[in-house]
């Protein structure tokens, strides 16, 4: 070791050992060296990207597609939650403050009607619009079914009730920006049991089920006809309210009233009307007035088949459609003081009773009743016994139809128009009309054969062959329009003569052929309607007389229809606007709606008093003085104007046919469909 020492000690002085570093730029570092820039990262990614395979490239570039897609997505998603919940907790700041405003006296089978908007104008200055053309399909009968009550019932309607109002809520915020006015449509009312008559066993009352959820669909938008309905309806009202309140009749002209059985029959009859029509406010002040003056119990001579029709028909309507059962119990009075008129040696009814007395009787003059009276009961008193379980109110007319069903004196299906109490017999035979005192007797036997389930066959058999009677013996055609129309036979005379009445007609065989009768029934339901419009559209004031007599020749200068002096009033029917009703809802044609519209605007011309209500006029050749006669029937608000206010709607789920059937005023009652 010493050694060594010595040696580099020898060598000489020390070495210094230095470590040197190149600095540079990227241009004189050279390819290979380290370098943390980013183009040099880019170019080492691509270099190993590069050398990577085709699959392996293709595999990674998928994976990240995928990732994307589903970042999209469940960032949509999420979106909406947040959304929606954001939109529940205003809903629901609205609803409480809202439900004590709107909150409803019962629960209703229908939402709540919807208060139309009440600062239009005046129905002159309402622009025609036509809607748009629906889809209209042709359906059989739903098969829908509504189960009996179960305990949940209540808290389930109270359910519904709360989500209506929630649905007003937000359909009046809608209103406010856009000025659209929304309609809730019918529920469907479909009785769970079976056609045949009820048990002796009495059963709990009925109550109307709440709608299910799947048939809820969205409201669809009250165009400018229908907003002139709902005018004129407010205009008709006004002035009963103002003159007539609780009274029959309004008597316009006068500024007064006129009685018929005492009964606030106007008001009872226009009960529904206002329901479909959504006003509201004013079906809630007619209420009160049911709930607190309407009352039976007196002494008073009421006729069978116009308080059927009218009043137990219109309460058991009404009482479908809000789910209220004051209307139910008003209707079970009513119904129980119209049986003594079923007390007589052959079955048939007297045409008149004392609702408080409890007795009946025929006419001063006659022991004769007419065969349309004790025909056209049967769908009201049907109808109270499947609600009350009491079996007597159905027994009672079913007997009525089998006695007829069986009895002499037809032609080929057509029935003479009277009957008599105490035989049971036709009499006056020889004389067939479709006319006043038979017209209804042949609506009310497809009618019953509907509302029962179409089970009933004797019905359906009275009915078509009395349809083949009217083609071999009461159809004719007109000169020079070749018109066709149904006239009268008196001990095989045929006379040209037709009631507008017989303009039920039409929209009868319509609903038969959607019901699965013939083709041809519906064939000269068009026919038919066109003569209907005729008698509207001939006339100088576009308005239709009581009766017409048609040219079975042509003359020269003379058109199709002739007006007799004594005929040429009207009475503000509705009998033409109902057939409307039925051909635009089965055939989607505009041409009813544009018709009904002729036919609203004449109404407004020549029969609208300014003080509020509507007159019928004694002369309707005469546009200058159609002589006003100071009477507003009650039909006018329950069958013309709500049957106008359907025609012009394109909903076909605003009272659907294959789940009401009308009874002969306009009220629907629901079909009947078994367990």
């Amino acid at each position: 070791m010493y050694s060594g020492a010595a040696a580099t000690a020898a060598a000489g002085p020390p070495r210094r050992d230095f470590i040197s570093v190149t600095l540079g730029s990227e241009e004189t570092v050279g390819v290979g060296g380290y370098n943390n820039s980013k183009a040099w990262r880019r170019r080492s990614c691509w270099r190993k990207w590069k050398q990577l395979s085709r699959l392996q490239r293709s595999v990674i570039l998928f994976l990240f597609a995928f990732l994307a897609v589903c970042g999209v997505i469940s960032y949509t998603s999420m979106g909406e939650v947040w959304k929606s919940l954001t939109n529940k907790s205003l809903d629901d700041q609205r609803t409480e403050q809202e439900i004590p405003r709107l909150k409803l006296a019962n629960p209703a089978v229908l939402p709540a009607p919807q208060k139309a908007d009440a600062n239009r104008g005046d129905y002159p200055e309402l622009s025609l619009q036509k809607p748009p053309k629906p889809p209209h399909v042709r359906r059989g009968p739903s098969n829908l079914q509504i189960k009996a009550p179960r305990r949940d019932t209540k808290l389930k309607i109270q359910q519904d009730t709360v989500r209506a109002v929630e649905d007003l809520v937000e359909v009046d915020k809608v209103e406010k920006t856009e000025k659209t006015i929304i309609s809730w449509r019918g529920a469907v009312i479909e009785p769970d049991q079976s056609t045949e008559p009820p048990s002796s066993k009495i059963m709990e009352p009925e109550k109307p089920s709440s709608v299910e959820a799947e048939d809820q669909k969205e409201p669809v938008p009250i165009n400018e006809r229908q907003l002139a309905v709902i005018e004129a309806f407010r205009h008709a009202w006004k002035g009963y309210k103002d003159f007539a309140w609780g009274h029959d009749e309004l008597k316009p002209l006068s500024k007064s009233y006129s009685e018929w059985f005492g009964l606030g029959l106007t008001l009872i009859d226009a009960l529904d009307t206002m329901w479909i029509l959504g006003l509201k406010e004013e079906f809630e002040e007619a209420r009160k007035w049911v709930a607190n003056d309407l009352v039976f119990d007196k002494n008073v001579d009421v006729n069978l088949f116009e308080s059927t029709i009218r009043i137990l028909g219109g309460l058991l309507s009404t009482y479908h459609l809000s789910g209220d059962s004051l209307f139910l119990e008003k209707a079970k009075d009513i119904g129980n003081r119209l049986m003594p008129a079923f007390k007589t040696p052959s079955k048939i009814p007297y045409s008149d009773v004392n609702i408080g007395r409890g007795t009946a009787h025929p006419p001063r003059w006659t022991s004769d009743s007419t065969v349309a009276e004790v025909t056209s009961i049967q769908l009201e008193f049907r109808e109270l016994s499947r609600l009350t379980g009491d079996e007597k109110f159905q027994k009672a007319v079913d007997e009525v139809m089998k006695h007829v069903h069986t009895l002499s004196g037809k032609n080929d299906g057509l029935v003479p128009m009277f009957i008599n109490t105490n035989s049971g017999q036709f009499t006056h035979l020889g004389v067939y009309t479709l006319g006043a005192r038979a017209d209804s007797y042949y609506e009310y036997l497809l009618k019953q054969w509907i509302q029962g389930g179409k089970k009933e066959n004797e019905l359906l058999e009275d009915y078509i062959r009395a349809i083949e009677g009217v083609k071999k013996h009461l159809l004719q055609r007109s000169e020079p329009k070749k018109l066709t129309f149904v006239g009268e036979l008196a001990h095989g005379h045929f006379s040209a003569k037709m009631d507008h009445l017989v303009c039920f007609l039409p929209g009868t065989l319509a609903l038969g052929a959607h019901n699965g009768l013939a083709a041809d029934h519906m064939k000269l339901a068009e026919t038919l309607i066109e003569t209907c419009y005729q008698m509207y559209a001939q006339v100088e004031t576009g308005l239709s007389p009581e009766i017409v007599h048609f040219n079975l020749h042509a003359q020269k200068g003379h058109k199709d229809v002739e007006i007799k002096p004594a005929d040429r009033h009207n009475l503000l029917r509705p009998e033409t606007v109902e057939s409307l009703f039925y051909m635009y809802r089965f055939t989607g044609d505009k041409k009813y709606q544009d018709w009904g519209w002729e036919i609203l605007q004449n109404f407004n011309r020549y029969t609208r008093v300014p003080t509020g209500g509507y007159t019928s006029i004694n002369n309707v050749q005469n546009p200058s003085n159609p002589e006003p006669r100071d009477k507003m029937e009650s039909f006018f608000l329950g069958e013309t104007l709500k049957y106008m206010f359907l025609l012009f709607s394109d909903d076909i789920d605003l009272i659907n046919l294959d789940k009401y059937v009308f009874n002969t005023e306009a009220h629907p009652l629901p079909i009947w469909v078994p367990a």
